[in-house]
């Protein structure tokens, strides 16, 4: 196809260097203490990245072996390429279902079913999170950690949302308004992050959806039957649009403030702004990491907008994959869904388990995260993370060329149409 081609122009260089460090894809290399060595790549870094390292350090201290990993934002690009080309690392962080699906389909990941104990992987986790990672009949991908999307974040010392959160959108903006204080801005917005800049855009859109059109609507948009030129998509964007019209610092700010410090101007003095939308795994990043849970911020769900829609939650989770079912690799695998290993991550704070007895969350706004995450009326998964790998790339661009002038959104809308046409072999 002609996109894969220009795929592979555009990105030739970098699998080269990257190549580089599958050098050890095939479980063949060996540590210098005598153990073989796992090649992991992810989206990770930083405190996220150490926060990994920390979960994979006791099996690594117990089986002698090294996990090597490697940290990029352009995954989705680097596996494509990678399962065409064969230059794939052991294990991998996968974009999302959608793009696991299409990985599976190649060939190119491993089954997990004889990986695993199944029957307590299936036990210990909720079963959407189970059959998102299942395809005909086949465990192929694993959640490592969760997160619930469509949190609203705040400030308690600008204004206490506690014991009023508001309970749709319409009470959100009005008490926005009468809560200002001497805040700069309503809203907080970062769509910075490297290759993947925009998607915390496509969460906002999502969230909208969701909850004004509802779940069937949901899963016919991020399955390709509903248009995104439709009234339903078509809104969505410009209620964000509300939200990014006046934001803190501008459009300017907005495209180019790292998601992982999006959220920062919460704290300072007089506030840059009263929100800011992220997912619970917010609060290990950025300005939140120092910050006090339940003093310095707090949160509350993502609104109703259609009332029948009440309890809808967005979530979503970091899945893992096996392309070389080496014996450490599996080792590994079976390793990281256990609740000994997630409850590493869940205790260092910003992350959900996926695995139901990891527990040991660090503050009680992470133990409500979960509660939200578990007793969801209607939960739905990230859909740009359930879209083939070409139309979430359109997704997340889209979002930076509405930002940057949403005076072309039915342009950007009709070419994202084009992209789902062939995106889903309809044309």
């Amino acid at each position: 196809m002609n996109q894969r081609s220009t795929t592979w122009r555009r990105i030739g260089v970098m699998i080269g260097a990257v190549g580089l460090v599958f050098a050890a894809c095939s479980g063949q290399g060996t540590s210098s203490g005598g153990g073989k060595s796992v090649t992991v790549i992810g989206t990770w870094g930083g405190d996220e990245e150490k926060a990994f390292k920390a979960m994979v350090a006791p099996w690594e201290k117990q089986t002698g072996n090294t996990v090597k990993y490697t940290g990029t934002r352009d995954i989705n690009n680097i596996l494509t390429t990678g399962v065409a080309s064969v230059v794939l690392p052991d294990l991998a962080g996968l974009p999302g279902p959608g793009q696991m699906k299409q990985y599976a389909t190649a060939g190119a990941l491993k089954p997990l079913d004889d990986v695993l104990d199944t029957a307590k992987y299936k036990e210990e986790t909720a079963k959407t999170l189970v059959d998102l990672g299942t395809v005909d009949g086949k465990i192929v991908g694993v959640f490592i950690k969760a997160a619930v999307k469509g949190l609203i974040w705040y400030s308690p010392k600008l204004h206490d949302y506690g014991d009023k959160p508001p309970t749709s959108w319409d009470d959100l903006t009005s008490q926005a308004d009468a809560n200002k204080g001497d805040a700069e801005a309503i809203w907080c917005v970062g769509l910075e992050s490297g290759a993947a800049s925009g998607w915390p855009g496509t969460d906002w859109i999502e969230d909208i959806v969701l909850r004004s059109a509802g779940p069937q609507k949901y899963d016919d948009w991020w399955g390709g039957k509903l248009k995104w030129s439709s009234p339903e998509i078509k809104t969505a964007f410009q209620t964000f649009g509300t939200a990014i019209t006046g934001a803190y610092g501008g459009p300017n700010t907005v495209l180019t403030t790292n998601f992982e410090k999006g959220g920062d101007a919460l704290f300072k003095s007089p506030p840059g702004c009263e929100f800011h939308h992220q997912a619970s795994f917010i609060t290990g990043l950025g300005a939140f990491k120092a910050a006090k849970a339940g003093t310095d911020y707090n949160f509350f769900p993502f609104p109703d907008i259609d009332p029948q829609y009440t309890g809808a939650i967005e979530g979503a989770g970091d899945l893992f994959g096996m392309f070389h079912d080496t014996a450490e690799a599996k080792s590994l695998m079976k390793y990281l869904v256990t609740a000994e290993a997630q409850d590493i991550w869940v205790k260092a704070g910003g992350a959900l388990s996926a695995n139901k007895n990891a527990t040991s969350y660090p503050d009680d706004i992470a133990k409500r995260s979960a509660d939200l995450l578990t007793s969801a009326k209607i939960f739905a998964f990230d859909a740009s993370d359930l879209m083939p790998t070409a139309m979430n790339n359109a997704f997340w661009k889209a979002i930076l060329d509405y930002t940057n002038d949403p005076t072309k959104l039915d342009s950007i809308l009709a070419d994202l149409d084009k992209v789902q046409a062939d995106a889903y072999g309809g044309g």
